[in-house]
């Protein structure tokens, strides 16, 4: 059976990442900072080494062997800009650097970033956003980076699950506003495409567009 670590699985896209994969066979971990989120693991990726000790549990967890998959879906939207960096970015990269060093098979990360970073750069652009634009850089580089034991793609959903508190401008998205399960799909889609590496699905009812 397939093995796949979604970072922050409980809430939100998470949630429903977890549930199309387990759907689909893969045997999933999930992650929360909250200890009473009902998670498979509790790690805080805003410490320093928050990414490093949830990547040792969830090998723990499987016998001492890395996940097959990785779905770098935790985000923060709000707050220290430090601590956006740390959650959206750092730990992300710190994932996918620790999965690309596995020695079993060819891996698979996905992460999600936000439809809204796939054009130019705004000069009033906050913090998530600019996280996330790092983000879809990397998602690039590594893919090419590390090439012999690892596919890394992206996710970019549109207007799907605003956080509670958040309110922002949807725009027009012609062929209707996107779904989690939307969402889910197209990571379910990334985990099976073998030869698929560098790939972003903008998953935004063609508001990119």
């Amino acid at each position: 059976m397939n093995t796949v670590l979604v970072t922050g699985g409980t809430t939100r896209l998470g949630l429903g990442i977890a549930a199309r994969l387990r759907e689909e066979g893969w045997l999933v971990l999930t992650s929360s900072h909250r200890a009473d989120a009902g998670a498979d693991i509790v790690a805080d990726l805003s410490e320093p080494m928050g990414a490093a000790k949830l990547y040792a549990a969830a090998c723990a967890r499987l016998g001492n062997n890395p996940p097959d998959a990785l779905v770098n879906n935790a985000a923060l939207f709000t707050g220290d800009e430090h601590a956006l960096e740390t959650v959206n970015l750092v730990a992300p990269q710190k994932l996918t650097t620790l999965m690309a060093c596995r020695e079993t098979g060819m891996g698979s990360v996905v992460n999600i970033i936000d439809c809204r970073v796939l054009g130019d750069a705004m000069p009033n652009e906050g913090a998530y956003a600019r996280t996330k634009r790092r983000l879809l850089d990397y998602t690039r580089t590594s893919a090419a980076m590390f090439c012999e034991t690892l596919r890394v793609n992206a996710v970019a959903p549109g207007p799907v699950m605003p956080p509670v508190g958040v309110h922002e401008m949807a725009g027009s998205t012609p062929l209707g506003r996107p779904t989690s399960e939307d969402v889910a799909e197209a990571v379910a889609f990334l985990l099976r495409a073998k030869r698929t590496s560098g790939c972003v699905i903008p998953v935004d009812g063609g508001q990119s567009l």
